[in-house]
């Protein structure tokens, strides 16, 4: 038993050394002795492969949608005004007052049928369909059997990903989330001196980089002549956590974010010792206004970077969702920033209401890879007469073109909210408009 416990212990000193010196040490100084590189190309030919044998086999029966499927229903872009006009058609329009005719309820049958079987917003919190099957379980397709050699490589896949690729990266993971609790919290002994700020940052990037590694993350970096710089605030489209992970590589962020129990609850409580996060409860009001307070604060104070997610919950790498008005009407420097990841190696998504955060970080460490792309753009100012929601949809405009996603004006929050009654009257008066017209009030005057 003896001889037993001593192989044991000497597999695992063999194991920790492999992994310090080939992983851990390399990713600390932010470089990469090329294993990452092989594999995802590995990888990515591996992929290939199994895309070209799937298409041939379905050649006969079906031709694959050349472009991903969000589960959508596909919707005209196309104004109330003009959708009724199209219904009305046929039906000259009376040369003074409004218009009413019996086709308008059509359309807002079919907008109410719409919204019931498949809405803008809840299908925005569902994973991403896949263009082609890419050899993991999870995927809202139904594949069947293909060929013998498709079956090999997928229980083969199976084996890389849960015999090696999840214990390496588990143990990265713990090693990285370790540190970053120990190193912040003795960081956060120190007294407020310049010293005290650089450690800080150190130590941040340090074990982003190591948990970077332990999720087999490839990040592509674009126009970084336009990377945040401090005193400013950072805004970013939100699909998980991770995305701290993968802007934390190339700069260190202090964050705003809601306040989360479990495993986050440590991690947060930990890391605010060390420099000036700002965790908060949406549900209290007196919290917001301490945000933007704060906020305001160290927006000016040069020592300082926000990166601020104003999306209320994790979408689905299809769009992006109203940012809140709040630090936008501070006045300071935004600088946008938009992340797209690549279903095709892994689904990135957080769905929080269906899976925990350790069974989410489970999921990822059992995927291919993370594949992303962050694109840093201009910086950008409030104009002169526009106000905190306009300056917020502009920006979130830009990240949404930049990123390929959908701009949608909803609020993340509808997720576990029902639609505000303003959102409702404010339908009920645009059709009142076009049923009374433009002339009644002058003809009444």
């Amino acid at each position: 038993m003896e001889d037993f416990w001593a192989a044991a212990i000497w597999a695992l000193e063999i194991w920790l050394y492999l992994i310090i010196s080939t992983i851990m040490i390399p990713a600390m100084f932010g470089f990469s002795l090329g294993i990452s590189e092989t594999y995802m190309t590995i990888l990515v030919q591996t992929l290939e492969w199994a895309t070209l044998k799937i298409q041939k086999a379905n050649a006969d029966e079906r031709t694959l949608k050349s472009s991903p499927s969000n589960g959508l229903i596909q919707r005209e872009d196309g104004s109330m005004e003009k959708e009724l006009e199209e219904l009305r058609r046929s039906r000259p329009k009376p040369p003074v007052g409004g218009d009413f005719t019996l086709s308008d309820c059509f359309y807002f049958t079919r907008r109410g049928i719409e919204s019931i079987v498949e809405d803008e917003v809840t299908q925005r919190f569902s994973s991403e369909e896949l263009v082609s099957w890419n050899l993991l379980t999870r995927t809202n397709n139904d594949f069947q059997y293909i060929s013998l050699k498709l079956t090999l490589v997928y229980g083969l896949g199976i084996f890389v990903r849960y015999c090696i690729l999840a214990p390496l990266r588990i143990t990265l993971a713990c090693i990285g989330l370790t540190w970053l609790v120990i190193g912040t919290s003795a960081v956060g002994l120190l007294p407020n001196w310049r010293i005290k700020f650089w450690l800080s940052e150190w130590v941040h990037v340090m074990c982003y980089r190591i948990c970077a590694r332990g999720l087999s993350a490839t990040i592509r970096y674009h126009n970084r002549e336009n990377k945040p710089k401090k005193g400013g605030i950072c805004v970013a489209n939100h699909t998980s956590p991770i995305d701290i992970v993968i802007l934390c590589n190339d700069g260190c962020y202090a964050m705003v974010g809601q306040v989360h129990g479990g495993l986050m609850g440590v991690i947060q409580r930990a890391m605010v010792r060390s420099c000036p996060h700002v965790w908060f409860e949406r549900a209290e009001m007196k919290d917001r206004h301490l945000v933007t307070k704060r906020s305001g604060f160290h927006s000016s104070t040069p020592a300082c970077l926000f990166r601020l997610v104003f999306a209320r919950t994790c979408v689905n790498n299809t769009s992006v969702m109203m940012f809140k008005k709040g630090s936008f009407e501070i006045g300071a420097t935004i600088y946008p920033v938009a992340i797209k990841y690549d279903l095709k190696f892994g689904d990135a998504f957080w769905n929080s209401s269906k899976y925990s955060m350790v069974s989410y970080l489970l999921r990822m460490m059992t995927s291919w890879a993370l594949v992303c792309n962050v694109w840093y753009l201009p910086a950008m100012h409030q104009q002169e007469g526009e106000d905190a929601v306009q300056f917020a949809n502009r920006v979130k405009s830009a990240i949404a073109h930049r990123g390929g996603l959908v701009d949608l004006q909803w609020d993340g929050g509808l997720k576990r909210a029902k639609v505000k009654e303003s959102f409702k009257e404010q339908q009920q008066k645009q059709y009142s408009s076009m049923v009374v017209g433009d002339d009644s009030s002058s003809n009444s005057d």
